[in-house]
């Protein structure tokens, strides 16, 4: 059995999408996948959920649900488009239609060591107003958000996840942060390329 230091270094060039065809037979090549793609989820998690337990069950619940349907992924789009779809449909079922109170709050607390504490309060602050005024958004332009954003997809795979075009992904990008800027004062700015 490898341990977890042999698992990022058997794999270090392998795309996701050779890593999910071995997966179905390597339970190394699945943990190379978890390994890239665990922060991701459980961000996109905690953003909806707005806490640590329940964006770790939905986590695990995503990633045994990738195990066990890894046959099903066909490689015509990225994996991570396909897992975050997993993430996805836990979530709305999870939830059951109803929208969160607080639909960032725990992903913003982690913490950023490196600022010195006038920064970090003054990024809370920030935050706190995005927070507060994320809640005012459509759901489809916060989804777009917190998938590009927290999850660090591309316009492309946050596409994918959506069921919509990478145009329609910038679209929603675009009017979700001209409102996040008409509700707060902060200048938020995302580069299309």
């Amino acid at each position: 059995m490898a341990t977890l230091m042999n698992i990022k270094t058997q794999y270090p060039s392998m795309d996701d999408a050779r890593l999910a065809k071995q997966a179905r037979t390597e339970p190394e090549a699945f943990a190379e996948l978890y390994h890239r793609h665990l922060t991701s989820v459980f961000r996109y998690h905690l953003a909806h959920t707005g806490n640590t337990k329940d964006a770790e069950d939905l986590t695990s619940q995503t990633f045994m649900a990738a195990l066990e349907g890894i046959d099903s992924y066909r490689a015509t789009g990225p994996y991570i488009a396909w897992l975050m779809g997993i993430a996805s449909r836990k979530r709305l079922r999870y939830f059951r239609g109803n929208r969160p109170e607080v639909p960032l709050d725990a992903a913003l607390q982690i913490p950023t060591p490196s600022l010195p504490t006038d920064k970090a309060a003054f990024q809370r602050l920030q935050l706190d107003q995005i927070l507060g005024a994320l809640k005012h958004l459509s759901q489809d332009r916060a989804e777009a958000l917190i998938l590009c954003f927290f999850s660090e997809l591309s316009f492309a795979e946050a596409g994918l996840v959506l069921g919509k075009s990478e145009a329609a992904v910038k679209m929603l990008i675009s009017r979700g942060l001209q409102d996040l800027r008409t509700r707060t004062s902060l200048a938020l700015e995302v580069d299309y390329e």
